[in-house]
Formats: structure tokens, C-alpha cells, sequence
């Protein structure tokens, strides 16, 4: 048995529901001995009280095949700095080592300085992915910790998927052209989250990515 086998009850009492519209899940029910530490479009991830160094991601039913994909990247992408260790897979969650840090999401609420260095970190472990015959997408502002001056990132389950999903080369000239502006500065949740819908949907309501920003920018500072 190991020694993370004791959450197996506590995370049976949580149930997670998937929502259309690339929106983050729903929790259903409850484990006292359980925090929820963040939530994506297809999984929540829990830290357990009883066992504080691993992290579990639990996948929506309707996700659950994604346990087998990503538990397999992690096994391609072996011992790395820039990525979580997966200790063991069930039937809808993945055993994970907990991380310490802010998101970048995070980051951009509460005003913390994202230094260069994460964003170095981030083009080296996107090399080192494709190094490993892999494709690093899906790489965003909730899906990167700050961690002591450095990059982690998490959730490698769209690397077996074709194609280039530009969220990392749109968030990194984002940075570098624009980060100035609010660098030091919190952004209001409701500010972040209208932006990262607009983002999600650009594709209908947007000609291009540039025509995006300048909106944005318009909202940020009100041109």
C-alpha cells in the first residue's frame, strides 16, 4: 500500500462535473481532510491534509480518459525541473507531487512580479518536450507556477494532440510588449476573467490576435 492509498475514501466523496463552453468544473460534495487547490476546464486538484506532499487530480467523468494520456506523458517526459512527478494513476485521478507557488493567474491578481527568468524556463521546457517527441501546448497563465524566481508547469494531458494552440507565443509577446504596464500592479479578478473569455472565444469575434489586444488595452487603460 502507499502511503497516498489513504485519500482513496476522502476523494470518493468529491465528485467533478465538466461545463461546455471551455469553463472551469464543477465540485460536487465534500472532504473535510481535502483542499482544493485549483481548478481547470476538465479537473479539480486536491491537496490532502494527511498526506500534504502529493497533489490528486481528479478528471470530470466524462474526462476520465484523460488519466491513462496524461499519466503516459509524464512517463515519456521522465525527471525534469520544469514539470510535477506522477506517482500513480486510478481510475479518474493522477497522483502528482505538490507544488509550491503562485499561478501566473495568481501572479496578475495579486500584482507579484513574473520576472524573464519564467519565461526563459518555459521556452526550455517546451524544447525539452519536443525533445521527448512530444507537442507543449495548452501552456497558459493557470497552467504555469511561479516557483522561487522559476517556472513549473503544470498539466501535460494536450501533448499527444497535433498542433499549435499559440497560448504560449500570444501570453509570451504579451509579456514582452505589454507587461510594463501592470508589472507591480493587481489586476481585478473580474478584469482577468472577462479577458480570458474574450481569448477563449477571439477565433468569433476577433479578425486577428493584434485586433484582440488592442481591445484589451482599451479596457485595461480605457484609450
Amino acid at each position: 500500500m502507499n502511503d497516498w492509498d489513504i485519500t482513496i475514501d476522502s476523494l470518493s466523496k468529491i465528485n467533478i462535473v465538466s461545463n461546455p463552453d471551455n469553463e472551469p468544473v464543477t465540485i460536487q460534495g465534500y472532504a473535510d481532510d481535502m483542499k482544493c487547490i485549483g481548478t481547470g476546464t476538465d479537473a479539480a486538484v486536491f491537496q490532502s491534509v494527511k498526506v500534504p506532499a502529493y497533489a490528486f487530480k481528479k478528471y470530470a467523468k466524462d474526462k476520465a480518459a484523460k488519466v491513462k494520456i496524461e499519466a503516459s506523458v509524464y512517463r515519456i517526459l521522465g525527471d525534469s525541473p520544469y514539470f510535477s512527478t506522477c506517482f500513480d494513476a486510478k481510475h479518474d485521478y493522477l497522483v502528482l507531487s505538490y507544488e509550491e507557488g503562485k499561478t501566473l493567474f495568481d501572479c496578475i491578481l495579486q500584482g507579484t512580479h513574473i520576472p524573464e527568468q519564467v519565461v526563459k524556463d518555459v521556452e526550455d521546457a517546451r524544447e525539452y518536450v519536443r525533445g521527448k517527441g512530444l507537442n507543449p501546448r495548452d501552456i497558459h497563465l493557470k497552467n504555469i507556477l511561479l516557483q522561487n524566481g522559476r517556472a513549473k508547469i503544470l498539466d501535460v494531458s494536450e501533448y499527444v494532440l497535433p498542433g499549435n494552440d499559440f497560448r504560449w507565443e500570444h501570453l509570451k509577446k504579451g509579456y514582452e510588449e505589454y507587461y510594463h504596464l501592470i508589472d507591480g500592479n493587481s489586476v481585478p479578478f473580474w478584469l482577468v476573467e472577462t479577458i480570458r473569455k474574450w481569448y477563449n472565444q477571439r477565433g468569433k469575434n476577433f479578425s486577428s490576435f493584434d485586433e484582440f489586444t488592442k481591445i484589451v488595452l482599451n479596457l485595461l487603460f480605457k484609450k
